[in-house]
Protein backbone atom coordinates (compact mmCIF):
# COMPACT_ATOMS: atom_id res chain seq x y z
CA UNK A 1 0.00 0.00 0.00
CA UNK A 2 1.16 3.36 -1.12
CA UNK A 3 1.73 6.20 1.66
CA UNK A 4 -0.72 8.37 -0.09
CA UNK A 5 -3.31 5.65 0.06
CA UNK A 6 -2.02 5.18 4.13
CA UNK A 7 -3.11 8.75 4.38
CA UNK A 8 -6.43 8.96 2.87
CA UNK A 9 -7.52 5.53 4.66
CA UNK A 10 -6.16 7.53 8.11
CA UNK A 11 -8.20 10.47 7.01
CA UNK A 12 -10.91 8.67 6.52
CA UNK A 13 -10.69 7.12 10.21
CA UNK A 14 -10.40 10.62 11.12
CA UNK A 15 -13.20 12.11 9.74
CA UNK A 16 -15.36 9.26 10.24
CA UNK A 17 -14.54 10.11 14.06
CA UNK A 18 -15.81 13.60 13.76
CA UNK A 19 -19.13 12.80 11.64
CA UNK A 20 -20.09 10.14 14.18
CA UNK A 21 -19.70 12.75 16.73
CA UNK A 22 -21.99 15.56 14.64
CA UNK A 23 -24.62 12.28 13.87
CA UNK A 24 -25.42 11.87 17.20
CA UNK A 25 -25.95 15.44 18.04
CA UNK A 26 -28.01 16.45 14.65
CA UNK A 27 -28.84 13.67 13.40
CA UNK A 28 -30.28 11.51 16.68
CA UNK A 29 -30.68 14.51 19.15
CA UNK A 30 -32.38 16.97 16.68
CA UNK A 31 -29.74 19.82 17.78
CA UNK A 32 -28.15 21.18 14.96
CA UNK A 33 -24.81 22.82 14.72
CA UNK A 34 -22.32 24.87 13.11
CA UNK A 35 -19.70 24.83 15.36
CA UNK A 36 -17.97 21.29 15.80
CA UNK A 37 -14.88 22.53 14.39
CA UNK A 38 -13.91 24.32 17.62
CA UNK A 39 -13.50 20.66 19.35
CA UNK A 40 -11.85 19.40 16.94
CA UNK A 41 -9.57 22.18 17.65
CA UNK A 42 -9.31 21.93 21.39
CA UNK A 43 -8.60 18.47 21.20
CA UNK A 44 -5.78 18.93 18.30
CA UNK A 45 -4.36 21.98 20.46
CA UNK A 46 -4.29 20.01 23.59
CA UNK A 47 -2.72 17.02 22.38
CA UNK A 48 -0.10 18.85 20.80
CA UNK A 49 0.65 21.36 23.65
CA UNK A 50 0.93 18.46 26.02
CA UNK A 51 3.00 16.11 23.79
CA UNK A 52 5.66 18.40 22.82
CA UNK A 53 5.59 21.36 25.68
CA UNK A 54 5.16 18.56 28.61
CA UNK A 55 6.61 15.39 26.90
CA UNK A 56 2.97 13.58 27.75
CA UNK A 57 2.94 10.26 25.96
CA UNK A 58 0.61 10.39 22.48
CA UNK A 59 -2.29 7.99 23.99
CA UNK A 60 -3.08 10.06 27.11
CA UNK A 61 -2.86 13.31 25.60
CA UNK A 62 -5.65 12.57 22.62
CA UNK A 63 -7.82 11.08 25.77
CA UNK A 64 -7.15 14.23 27.73
CA UNK A 65 -7.67 16.68 24.45
CA UNK A 66 -11.28 14.94 23.69
CA UNK A 67 -11.93 15.39 27.91
CA UNK A 68 -10.74 19.13 27.52
CA UNK A 69 -13.78 19.38 24.73
CA UNK A 70 -16.15 17.69 26.94
CA UNK A 71 -15.18 20.20 29.75
CA UNK A 72 -15.70 23.50 27.21
CA UNK A 73 -19.19 21.32 25.61
CA UNK A 74 -20.80 21.40 29.54
CA UNK A 75 -19.64 24.91 30.06
CA UNK A 76 -21.38 26.16 26.86
CA UNK A 77 -24.24 23.45 26.70
CA UNK A 78 -26.03 24.59 30.29
CA UNK A 79 -26.57 27.97 28.84
CA UNK A 80 -26.87 27.50 25.12
CA UNK A 81 -29.37 24.40 25.04
CA UNK A 82 -31.82 26.22 26.26
CA UNK A 83 -32.21 27.37 22.65
CA UNK A 84 -34.32 25.65 20.30
CA UNK A 85 -34.38 25.07 16.34
CA UNK A 86 -32.23 27.60 14.14
CA UNK A 87 -31.36 29.66 17.17
CA UNK A 88 -28.41 27.32 18.58
CA UNK A 89 -27.34 26.70 14.97
CA UNK A 90 -26.98 30.88 14.72
CA UNK A 91 -25.37 30.32 19.05
CA UNK A 92 -23.04 27.64 17.72
CA UNK A 93 -21.36 29.76 14.76
CA UNK A 94 -20.62 32.23 17.03
CA UNK A 95 -19.12 30.07 20.21
CA UNK A 96 -17.16 28.16 17.59
CA UNK A 97 -15.50 31.30 15.98
CA UNK A 98 -14.89 32.61 19.36
CA UNK A 99 -12.90 29.70 19.85
CA UNK A 100 -10.93 29.26 17.12
CA UNK A 101 -9.92 33.31 17.85
CA UNK A 102 -9.13 32.91 21.10
CA UNK A 103 -6.83 29.92 20.15
CA UNK A 104 -5.34 32.39 17.34
CA UNK A 105 -4.88 35.26 19.47
CA UNK A 106 -3.09 33.00 22.61
CA UNK A 107 0.54 33.64 20.91
CA UNK A 108 2.44 32.56 24.16
CA UNK A 109 0.13 29.24 23.84
CA UNK A 110 -0.61 28.24 21.05
CA UNK A 111 2.13 30.41 18.62
CA UNK A 112 -1.06 32.25 17.09
CA UNK A 113 -1.97 32.20 13.12
CA UNK A 114 1.38 30.95 12.41
CA UNK A 115 0.83 27.43 13.66
CA UNK A 116 2.32 24.76 15.72
CA UNK A 117 4.75 22.71 14.57
CA UNK A 118 6.94 20.10 15.61
CA UNK A 119 4.21 17.94 16.94
CA UNK A 120 5.06 13.82 16.82
CA UNK A 121 3.68 11.50 13.92
CA UNK A 122 1.78 9.07 16.25
CA UNK A 123 -1.74 9.18 14.30
CA UNK A 124 -0.42 6.14 12.21
CA UNK A 125 -2.69 4.29 9.96
CA UNK A 126 -3.00 1.26 13.03
CA UNK A 127 -3.25 3.78 15.48
CA UNK A 128 -6.29 5.95 13.42
CA UNK A 129 -8.00 2.25 12.47
CA UNK A 130 -8.29 1.50 16.37
CA UNK A 131 -9.50 4.70 17.41
CA UNK A 132 -12.07 4.20 14.35
CA UNK A 133 -13.52 0.86 15.68
CA UNK A 134 -13.48 0.88 19.35
CA UNK A 135 -15.66 4.48 18.98
CA UNK A 136 -17.91 3.28 16.11
CA UNK A 137 -18.79 -0.04 18.09
CA UNK A 138 -19.12 2.47 21.24
CA UNK A 139 -21.54 4.60 19.10
CA UNK A 140 -23.58 1.91 17.83
CA UNK A 141 -23.99 0.56 21.20
CA UNK A 142 -25.31 3.65 22.23
CA UNK A 143 -27.68 4.45 19.69
CA UNK A 144 -28.95 1.10 20.11
CA UNK A 145 -29.32 1.35 24.03
CA UNK A 146 -31.84 3.43 26.07
CA UNK A 147 -29.83 6.53 26.06
CA UNK A 148 -29.82 6.67 22.24
CA UNK A 149 -33.73 5.84 22.50
CA UNK A 150 -33.81 8.77 24.92
CA UNK A 151 -31.80 11.04 22.39
CA UNK A 152 -34.80 9.95 19.54
CA UNK A 153 -37.47 10.68 22.05
CA UNK A 154 -35.77 14.41 22.27
CA UNK A 155 -35.54 14.60 18.40
CA UNK A 156 -38.80 13.21 17.43
CA UNK A 157 -41.12 15.42 20.20
CA UNK A 158 -39.16 17.66 22.91
CA UNK A 159 -42.25 18.45 24.60
CA UNK A 160 -43.81 15.04 24.82
CA UNK A 161 -40.53 13.36 25.72
CA UNK A 162 -40.37 15.77 28.96
CA UNK A 163 -44.13 15.15 29.96
CA UNK A 164 -43.06 11.11 29.15
CA UNK A 165 -40.46 11.61 32.19
CA UNK A 166 -37.20 12.30 30.03
CA UNK A 167 -34.84 14.55 31.62
CA UNK A 168 -34.53 16.43 27.83
CA UNK A 169 -32.41 19.17 29.19
CA UNK A 170 -29.81 16.93 30.76
CA UNK A 171 -30.32 14.17 27.64
CA UNK A 172 -29.34 17.40 25.34
CA UNK A 173 -26.54 18.27 27.53
CA UNK A 174 -25.16 14.76 27.81
CA UNK A 175 -25.41 14.38 23.54
CA UNK A 176 -23.37 17.76 22.89
CA UNK A 177 -20.99 16.17 25.76
CA UNK A 178 -20.28 13.00 23.78
CA UNK A 179 -20.20 14.80 20.59
CA UNK A 180 -18.16 16.94 21.29
CA UNK A 181 -15.61 14.24 22.60
CA UNK A 182 -15.72 12.42 19.62
CA UNK A 183 -14.57 15.69 17.50
CA UNK A 184 -12.43 16.60 20.41
CA UNK A 185 -10.43 13.03 19.83
CA UNK A 186 -10.41 13.47 16.25
CA UNK A 187 -8.89 16.79 16.57
CA UNK A 188 -6.02 15.04 18.43
CA UNK A 189 -6.02 12.55 16.23
CA UNK A 190 -5.47 15.01 12.99
CA UNK A 191 -2.48 17.05 14.96
CA UNK A 192 -0.83 13.65 15.00
CA UNK A 193 -1.26 12.70 11.39
CA UNK A 194 -0.25 16.29 9.73
CA UNK A 195 2.22 16.97 12.71
CA UNK A 196 1.11 20.94 12.07
CA UNK A 197 -1.66 22.65 12.79
CA UNK A 198 -3.46 26.09 12.38
CA UNK A 199 -6.72 27.53 13.89
CA UNK A 200 -7.94 28.45 10.38
CA UNK A 201 -7.98 24.73 9.74
CA UNK A 202 -10.48 24.62 12.32
CA UNK A 203 -13.08 27.57 10.83
CA UNK A 204 -16.50 27.55 9.92
CA UNK A 205 -15.62 25.60 6.83
CA UNK A 206 -14.60 22.26 8.52
CA UNK A 207 -17.81 22.43 10.62
CA UNK A 208 -19.96 22.76 7.50
CA UNK A 209 -18.02 20.06 5.96
CA UNK A 210 -18.48 17.74 8.90
CA UNK A 211 -22.64 18.96 8.31
CA UNK A 212 -22.61 17.73 5.05
CA UNK A 213 -21.49 14.90 6.06
CA UNK A 214 -24.24 13.63 8.48
CA UNK A 215 -26.69 15.40 5.72
CA UNK A 216 -25.22 13.60 3.05
CA UNK A 217 -25.42 10.02 4.59
CA UNK A 218 -28.88 10.95 6.21
CA UNK A 219 -29.71 12.44 9.88
CA UNK A 220 -30.21 9.23 11.65
CA UNK A 221 -28.59 6.85 10.28
CA UNK A 222 -24.54 6.15 11.66
CA UNK A 223 -24.09 3.76 8.29
CA UNK A 224 -24.94 6.73 6.46
CA UNK A 225 -22.66 8.81 8.25
CA UNK A 226 -19.49 6.58 7.22
CA UNK A 227 -20.70 6.62 3.46
CA UNK A 228 -21.43 10.35 3.76
CA UNK A 229 -17.55 10.62 5.63
CA UNK A 230 -16.37 8.05 2.34
CA UNK A 231 -17.69 10.29 -0.34
CA UNK A 232 -17.14 13.70 0.58
CA UNK A 233 -13.82 12.70 2.02
CA UNK A 234 -12.81 11.01 -1.58
CA UNK A 235 -14.37 14.89 -3.08
CA UNK A 236 -12.58 17.21 -1.31
CA UNK A 237 -9.17 15.04 -2.18
CA UNK A 238 -10.28 15.21 -5.73
CA UNK A 239 -10.51 18.70 -5.75
CA UNK A 240 -8.25 20.16 -3.26
CA UNK A 241 -6.20 21.90 -6.33
CA UNK A 242 -9.50 23.88 -6.46
CA UNK A 243 -9.83 24.27 -2.71
CA UNK A 244 -11.17 27.53 -2.49
CA UNK A 245 -14.47 26.50 -4.10
CA UNK A 246 -15.06 23.70 -1.44
CA UNK A 247 -18.06 25.75 -0.41
CA UNK A 248 -19.27 25.79 -3.41
CA UNK A 249 -18.98 21.31 -4.34
CA UNK A 250 -20.44 20.96 -0.88
CA UNK A 251 -23.40 23.14 -1.84
CA UNK A 252 -23.72 21.59 -4.99
CA UNK A 253 -23.56 18.37 -3.45
CA UNK A 254 -26.34 18.63 -1.13
CA UNK A 255 -28.60 20.62 -3.62
CA UNK A 256 -28.14 17.73 -5.60
CA UNK A 257 -28.78 15.40 -2.75
CA UNK A 258 -31.96 17.31 -1.30
CA UNK A 259 -33.71 17.24 -5.04
CA UNK A 260 -32.91 13.23 -5.75
CA UNK A 261 -33.19 11.77 -2.09
CA UNK A 262 -34.23 14.34 0.15
CA UNK A 263 -33.76 11.88 3.49
CA UNK A 264 -29.94 11.31 2.48
CA UNK A 265 -28.48 8.47 0.75
CA UNK A 266 -29.31 5.84 3.86
CA UNK A 267 -32.31 7.55 4.81
CA UNK A 268 -33.24 6.46 8.67
CA UNK A 269 -31.95 3.59 7.93
CA UNK A 270 -28.45 1.91 10.22
CA UNK A 271 -26.49 -1.32 8.95
CA UNK A 272 -28.54 -3.68 10.27
CA UNK A 273 -31.92 -2.50 9.44
CA UNK A 274 -30.22 -1.58 5.97
CA UNK A 275 -28.86 -5.29 5.78
CA UNK A 276 -32.11 -6.97 6.68
CA UNK A 277 -34.19 -5.11 3.56
CA UNK A 278 -32.03 -6.34 1.48
CA UNK A 279 -32.03 -9.97 2.89
CA UNK A 280 -36.27 -9.53 2.73
CA UNK A 281 -36.31 -8.80 -1.16
CA UNK A 282 -33.94 -11.48 -1.91
CA UNK A 283 -36.56 -13.40 0.47
CA UNK A 284 -39.29 -12.30 -1.98
CA UNK A 285 -37.98 -12.47 -4.96
CA UNK A 286 -36.38 -16.27 -3.90
CA UNK A 287 -40.05 -16.74 -3.54
CA UNK A 288 -41.79 -14.89 -6.60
Amino acid sequence: MSGYTEGIITLLCINAIAAMGVSLLTGFTGIFSLGHAAYMALGAYTSAILTVHYGVHWLPAILLGGGVAVIVAYGIGIPTLRLMGDYFAIASIGLGEAIRLILENWQSLTRGARGYPGIEPYTTLPVALTFFVIMALCMFNLINSRYGRAFKACRDDYVAASLLGFHTARLRVLSLMISAFYCGVAGALLAGFLSFIQPIMFDMLKSTELTAVVVFGGLGSMAGTMVGTLVITLVTELFRPISQYRMLIYGAVLVIIMVIRPEGIMGGLNGGGLLNKIFRRKDNGGTA
